[in-house]
């Protein structure tokens, strides 16, 4: 049967009910956009109805939502019709008309939740809020084949449904899978950045980035294991939610970190590497909670200590998290600078801030007052990354003025948070 022709539709229409064919067309330009009326879905209606018609259309609202009802159905589409017709739509419209904009988005929001044809967020990939074509289009092809699911009494899981449609093999991509176009446009777009030296920088990791990196064979990342394992039993803490003397004298011997003390370690404030291992392993990784006096593993953290794969991927990933009080200039300068260790050293740190400078300066970052940003602007963010890669063991020499080098396991660890980095959704700002 062929499609419905929307010309033909609206001159129908205007026959039957002329008052009716001023408002249909309006909405039906707005919702097919001149494509044809068969490659709506119900994600489209339901984002028309809720969302562009009370933001971006003037005049009666609801007759709009009524006559674009009226050309679907006579188009033999009923069921988004009555998505025109319903309740649901009429009181969506009122909030935004009463309640401002801000309240009408929210219930938008949780009426389009609740339809299930949005396609959830999965282990394989985290929607964007602001989508390129090829993440578009997959998202779109999702919705779909969660509205055939439902349709057709599919039982089948939101979520599993979602990682299946992306990760298989689709005969109009060419044999490519959505998961692999939206990466490689993410990943893109990650290396395209702003400034000529930014750029010229991350090229050849576009690349090296487009296949997940192996977690390496062996044991790695010794530190973050010693703690987690620790709290199987529990960690004592001091008064001051420290951990003791003993535990702090401990990992200097195990791991030959620098205390920033010249008298002997009395505390684990002596021991930065050994903060920033606590403060992966509890407001990164959520691995550790403080219960009173104790440090005790979560569930989280008992499955990453079980699970040597997950454990390398998220610890890895927190080389390029923020840190409390960071924005995107410090993991600006975080990220140029694994980029230049993975492939080179050992960098003395002088050498290092001065080519990050150069880097984060072409990207456009200026310091509070205005001017170009100088190494000694960079001591912040570069020193928690120090104490980051130290504190799971990815420098050659953790002594704090050694010059910097990776270990084979921290070029893979570096690599591996470039790439969450890459890959990391793109949302409006104040979306996280």
């Amino acid at each position: 049967m062929p499609a419905p022709d929307v010309a033909a539709l609206l001159a129908e229409l205007e026959r039957a009910e002329p008052d009716t064919a001023d408002a249909a067309r309006v909405a039906v330009e707005w919702l097919t956009g001149g494509e044809a009326l068969e490659t709506i879905s119900q994600l489209d209606v339901c984002e028309f109805l809720w969302y562009t018609l009370p933001i971006k259309i003037s005049g009666d609202r609801p007759t709009i939502a009524r006559a674009l009802g009226e050309l679907l159905r006579l188009g033999g589409l009923g069921r988004y019709a009555a998505l025109c017709d319903s309740p649901l739509t009429a009181e969506i419209l009122r909030v935004y008309a009463r309640d401002g904009e801000e309240a009408g988005a929210a219930a938008y929001h949780q009426a389009l939740e609740e339809t299930g044809v949005l396609p959830p967020d999965v282990a394989e990939l985290s929607w964007s809020s602001i989508m390129g074509p090829e993440e578009l289009g997959a998202h779109l092809a999702c919705a779909a084949a969660l509205e055939l699911a439902i349709v057709s009494g599919d039982p089948v899981e939101r979520g599993t449904l979602t990682t299946r449609w992306l990760t298989s093999p689709r005969p109009e991509l060419g044999g490519d899978c959505w998961l692999h176009r939206v990466h490689g446009e993410r990943l893109n777009r990650w290396v395209l950045g702003r400034g000529s030296a930014r750029r010229e920088l991350a090229q050849p990791f576009e690349v090296r980035l487009h296949a997940p990196v192996a977690a390496p064979s062996g044991t790695c990342l010794e530190p973050l294991r010693w703690l987690l394992a620790l709290a199987v039993n529990g960690v004592p803490l001091t008064e001051r939610s420290n951990l003791t003397r003993v535990l702090v004298l401990d990992a200097v011997d195990r791991f030959g970190w620098d205390a920033m003390s010249t008298r002997s370690v009395r505390s684990e404030a002596d021991v930065p590497a050994l903060t920033a291992l606590k403060e992966i392993a509890v407001h990164e990784l959520g691995a550790l909670s403080r219960t009173g006096r104790r440090l005790e593993l979560t569930p989280v953290g008992r499955a990453l200590l079980d699970d040597p794969v997950a454990l390398w991927r998220e610890a890895a990933a927190t080389l390029l998290l923020p840190a409390r009080g960071e924005h995107d200039f410090e993991i600006s300068i975080r990220e140029s600078a694994l980029m230049l260790l993975v492939d080179n050293g050992p960098l003395p740190y002088r050498e290092l801030s001065e080519r990050v400078s150069d880097v984060v300066n072409g990207e456009g970052w200026r310091t509070a007052e205005g001017g170009q940003v100088a190494p000694p602007d960079l001591a912040a963010p570069l020193g928690e990354l120090q104490r980051r890669l130290d504190a799971l063991a990815l420098r050659a020499d953790c002594s704090w003025d050694a010059p910097w080098r990776l270990t084979e396991v921290g070029r893979s660890a570096a690599l591996a948070a470039l790439r969450a980095r890459a890959l990391r959704p793109r949302q409006y700002a104040g979306m996280g």
